[in-house]
């Protein structure tokens, strides 16, 4: 089964770039199978329908307003992805949120869709991650090179 790790958000934004950082820590620390796709989804939101099908695993890495301290690792699946995307940090949420049901629709929705990210602490203009979000950032990218491995992902640490 195809997987594909799917990093959001805008790198502009501080703590909301969090995803595309994650992604781009995930790929510097581990080498993936070629059946392993990863993608720089930055805002991209509808426009993301054409890489989605129903054969397809897809792990969502983002920051979450989960009303927890910044920095708390968040994991969704289900019906509590939805329920996380009703509470908006930014416009690539609604794209988010509109991707899935319209993935939903067309019959192109992921076998297994999951989202890891991580509570934000700073959502203004800026390049860098905050403190509290830096000090996880390799937290949250070993819960999901965990992840991939339980999703039976043969993924080795980049030699150094």
């Amino acid at each position: 089964m195809r997987t594909l790790v799917l990093g959001l958000g805008n790198l502009l934004l501080q703590d909301e770039g969090l995803g595309v950082r994650a992604l781009e820590r995930l790929t510097a620390h581990y080498c993936l199978p070629s059946e392993v796709e990863t993608m720089d989804g930055g805002t991209m939101g509808l426009d993301l329908l054409p890489y989605l099908d129903p054969d397809m695993q897809v792990l969502i890495l983002d920051a979450v307003e989960a009303d927890q301290p910044p920095g708390r690792l968040v994991r969704l699946e289900g019906a509590a992805i939805q329920a996380a995307l009703s509470l908006k940090m930014s416009m690539h949420q609604v794209g988010l949120q509109e991707l899935l049901a319209l993935s939903e629709l067309g019959g192109t929705r992921p076998s297994r869709i999951v989202v890891w990210g991580m509570q934000p602490a700073l959502l203004g203009w800026g390049l860098d991650l905050s403190p509290p979000v830096t000090a996880q950032l390799d937290n949250l990218v070993c819960s999901v090179a965990r992840e991939l491995c339980g999703w039976g992902v043969a993924i080795e640490q980049a030699p150094e």
